[in-house]
């Protein structure tokens, strides 16, 4: 059996799968199994990868699309490993990224969540992130409170985490419900349950502007996740509460500019400002069109190397 179980969801990105698994292949620990689970692409991604094919790289076919979260629990039910870990199709790891996880693994027994650090791949720049990794110390490795330091951009990405089975043995697999940041649900769940080993050096690159890149669409059509049942568990659980409203704050942002006033009136009341910054309340209560200048002039800047964000 081998040590790692890496799940690649491959959905039409002919254009990155090739680089992504080659990503794989240069890792200096090879103890692996790759799935790639070919979620009904209709480009020629399927003819690129089945020239991978071996004893450590298998595919899955979904006939249809069914989406990223069926994607993953298809490679999480058909996985052998004790340690499962996923790439997107557009991400690459650095060839250290698996022995890092691994360093974490044999440091800390006691987590069954391990992930690192990543950076932001623009056309023209690469940034680090403004995650909360800048507040610990340089070569951090040890155990972190998600909740509490996760308040700006995600601490780790889905393709810079690892998860030990017993995850979704205990809270079960990604909601196949929820089509938009349904890997935020999916990591309050694990995060209520178990302990995260973190690494803050960077060891995955996260492409911004790839096809298809979900984050850039409208959220109108989507079936958001639903913050207020994880409510119950803020009285017994430090940090979930303001955890939940900068999640609220940046949902109830993305409807504003998409123009759901009714969702974004909803998520709104749940929300205690005291716990945003600033910046954060300013944005929440600024009309539609000074939001969509400032995602203008941001997405404007950021292509220029300057990067600005209300964290």
């Amino acid at each position: 059996m081998a040590f790692f179980s890496i799940i690649i969801p491959l959905y039409n990105k002919e254009r990155y799968i090739e680089n992504a698994i080659q990503s794989i292949l240069k890792q200096t620990v090879s103890d692996y199994e790759i799935i790639i689970v070919n979620d009904g692409s209709t480009d020629k991604s399927e003819k690129i990868i089945s020239k991978y094919i071996s004893e450590k790289i298998k595919i899955i076919d979904h006939p249809k699309n069914k989406g990223l979260s069926a994607a993953r629990n298809t490679g999480i039910k058909n996985s052998s490993s004790d340690y499962i870990t996923f790439l997107d199709a557009d991400d690459l790891w650095h060839p250290h990224y698996l022995q890092t996880i691994q360093n974490l693994i044999s440091s800390f027994p006691e987590a069954n969540i391990y992930a690192t650090n990543y950076d932001e791949v623009y056309p023209k720049t690469t940034h680090k992130p403004h995650n909360g990794s800048e507040v610990l110390p340089q070569d951090f490795n040890g155990i972190i409170d998600f909740f509490k330091i996760n308040l700006k951009q995600g601490i780790y990405t889905p393709s810079s985490v690892c998860w030990h089975k017993s995850v979704f043995e205990t809270i079960g697999y990604y909601d196949e419900k929820i089509t938009f940041s349904e890997d935020l649900d999916f990591n309050i769940r694990a995060n209520l349950k178990f302990k995260l080993a973190y690494s803050s050096s960077i060891q995955m690159s996260y492409f911004m502007e790839t096809d298809n890149q979900i984050t850039r669409s409208s959220i109108l059509t989507k079936t958001l996740p639903d913050y207020d049942q994880y409510e119950k568990y803020c009285s017994v659980v430090p940090h979930l509460k303001k955890y939940l409203d900068f999640e609220r704050y940046v949902l109830a942002k993305h409807l504003k500019i998409d123009g759901d006033t009714t969702k974004h009136k909803k998520i709104i009341r749940s929300i205690d400002f005291k716990n945003l910054n600033y910046k954060q309340v300013i944005l929440l209560k600024s009309p539609y069109f000074l939001l969509h200048f400032i995602k203008t002039t941001k997405d404007f800047l950021i292509r220029k190397g300057i990067k600005l964000t209300s964290y």
